[in-house]
């Protein structure tokens, strides 16, 4: 059984705060809020350095970001590796703080890594389990509050995993969120992007085959919408964990709203949990890897994203990032980014998604380190800090 004492970095709730604001340590120690952004510049993970930021466009709580680290292991030996999640809410944020509580303690626990000899108990496998789980435990939530709050049968979250575990990355996706490598070419002295993930959206047509696959019998499987493919007419995303009501016919009925509620009962379900998983070893060429929500990927290509990461001080790298998504926003609608960035929240939601971008700095030598020796802590992006005191 996979066992793990832990660094952890999470944004699971948020609380916007007066510009300025920080930690009680100084510095970004904890992570810092400037009214709807929050960002951790820096940080030390057990194979490398990493950086943060999210920024909050709408009314609800719809992006949640997690990065874990520290000594993972299995129950003889104890390999390090590093998590890190991106959960990107929809229809409210119910699903995304359940994922964000969940998942990694279910990857760490999941029945039959026991049985795995391959780095010591992670496998593809495990993280398959894992999202399962989670998914049937947010599906059993969904039922107890079904009569009293059922449009929480409505809610979803698109999950995106990476594990860096004895020299060996995995990386699970189930929605539209995306991981880009950064990749050293030595021969021509340049950094490559390498898209490492495929979005499971409705737009891309080997989705749209999958899905008529999968439902034969289902000609309006996919409908063409205001000019965009969605599953059902109802949901871009084909993958995700929560969305009962696309899941188990018993959710898709009163009291669901209506516009939620298809025409006939369906036997199977419509979307599914399981991730995609790709499994290869870390090499020396590996420099970073950008994991990010659908928002930033919409305004800036794999290799523009790869390019500010390479060509700015790590420190700060992920605000960066969301900086020239930001600007590419306000470009298309023919704005000064200034001027952006004094719409409120709610309104913002007209103009970009919400954004979370992780920065994972890979040192091929901590990489391929047996042990690590940094602090344990936990800190939680707006939110304060909590651990074991070691900061």
């Amino acid at each position: 059984m996979v066992s793990a004492t832990l660094m952890r970095f999470v944004s699971p709730c948020w609380k916007p705060s007066v510009k300025g604001e920080n930690s009680s340590n100084g510095g970004d120690a904890a992570g810092r809020a400037e009214g709807l952004l929050w960002y951790k510049d820096s940080g030390q993970h057990v194979n490398g350095e990493f950086s943060m930021a999210v920024i909050q466009a709408n009314n609800l709580l719809e992006d949640f970001s997690q990065l874990e680290s520290g000594p993972m292991s299995s129950v003889e030996s104890g390999p390090h590796g590093t998590f890190v999640g991106v959960y990107d809410g929809h229809g409210g944020p119910e699903a995304a703080r359940f994922v964000n509580e969940r998942l990694f303690e279910n990857i760490k626990t999941i029945h039959g890594a026991e049985f795995t000899s391959e780095n010591n108990g992670m496998s593809a496998n495990v993280i398959n389990k894992a999202f399962l789980a989670t998914e049937e435990e947010f599906l059993s939530l969904v039922k107890k509050q079904w009569l009293n709050k059922p449009q929480i049968a409505s809610v979803g979250a698109c999950c995106l995993v990476g594990v860096v575990c004895s020299g060996v990355l995995y990386i699970a996706n189930a929605g539209d969120s995306r991981v880009v490598l950064g990749r050293l070419e030595r021969a021509i002295k340049e950094i490559k992007a390498v898209q490492l993930s495929y979005e499971h959206n409705a737009s891309i047509e080997s989705v749209r085959e999958e899905l008529h696959s999968l439902h034969p019998d289902d000609p309006h499987i996919v409908v063409l919408k205001h000019k965009v493919w969605r599953v059902k007419g109802l949901i871009q995303i084909s993958r995700s964990i929560g969305d009962a009501y696309l899941k188990r016919a018993e959710f898709n009925r009163e009291p669901l709203l209506a516009k939620f509620r298809l025409p006939e009962p369906f036997e199977k379900p419509i979307l599914k949990a399981e991730p995609t998983i790709l499994v290869q070893k870390l090499c020396p060429e590996d420099q970073f890897l950008i994991f990010a929500s659908d928002g930033l990927w919409e305004h800036l290509s794999n290799q523009e994203a790869v390019d500010i990461v390479h060509s700015c001080p790590r420190n700060g790298v992920a605000r960066k990032l969301l900086k020239a998504a930001l600007c590419e926003a306000a470009k298309k609608r023919e704005m000064r980014y200034s001027d952006l960035k004094k719409i409120d929240r709610g309104v913002r939601r007209h103009f970009h998604d919400d954004i979370t971008v992780i920065v994972l700095f890979l040192d091929s030598n901590l990489v391929s380190r047996s042990s690590f020796r940094g602090p344990l802590i936990s800190i939680k992006g707006g939110c304060g800090v909590s651990g074991n005191g070691n900061t």
